[in-house]
């Protein structure tokens, strides 16, 4: 959660830095985003001494900091697995390329879609994988295909030296211990939801 809670801040402080904010005190910014700022401080002090007395942070200085400490100084070489509609919508998000991930290898099991390029980008066959996971220097995977591929996509990811997959096929995955799933599942997000407005109307 405190990783999570650091991505936050870290969109926090890109916001303040378009609005030219040079500093801000952890009240400021509990304030100014609907956070808390003793968690703020809890969670930044975790990570190392980053305030100035009677200043508070800087917002660049802090921000730079964050994004070291989320890996996001660098630039993420990402496999995308399936393109269908979610596949296609994902690979066009802009949000990931801001971020440093880069989907630059997209891989399908539908014949008609291989040697197809997108923006430049080829789809290629799964079967490719462990040869282009090398060349390409994957880091991080997406798998965005159905629930009954999943298993099978996912240990093959993790055969070519894939450790970091975020998976939203739906389904329980097993996977082993060096490797690290996040699963996002919408159904699940959208059930929120529902329980949210359902409690409203009672």
């Amino acid at each position: 959660m405190t990783v999570r809670r650091l991505s936050v801040y870290t969109r926090c402080l890109l916001l303040l830095e378009e609005d030219g904010v040079k500093t801000i005190s952890s009240q400021e910014l509990a304030d100014r985003f609907s956070l808390n700022s003793a968690q703020v401080r809890k969670d930044l002090a975790y990570f190392g001494e980053f305030g100035v007395r009677g200043i508070g942070y800087y917002v660049s200085g802090l921000k730079a900091e964050l994004q070291r400490i989320l890996g996001l100084d660098r630039e993420w070489q990402v496999a995308l697995v399936g393109f269908g509609n979610l596949g296609s919508a994902l690979f066009h998000y802009k949000g990931f390329a801001r971020q440093g991930f880069r989907i630059s290898a997209v891989f399908d099991d539908d014949p008609t879609k291989w040697d197809k390029a997108v923006d430049g980008v080829a789809i290629l066959p799964l079967r490719d994988l462990p040869r282009e996971a090398k060349a390409r220097n994957l880091q991080l995977a997406i798998v965005a295909v159905p629930a009954e591929s999943a298993q099978s996509v996912i240990e093959a990811l993790a055969a070519s030296g894939i450790k970091a997959i975020l998976n939203f096929a739906p389904g329980r995955i097993k996977v082993s211990k060096d490797t690290r799933l996040k699963n996002v599942d919408l159904s699940i997000e959208l059930e929120a939801l529902s329980f949210y407005l359902a409690q409203a109307t009672r």
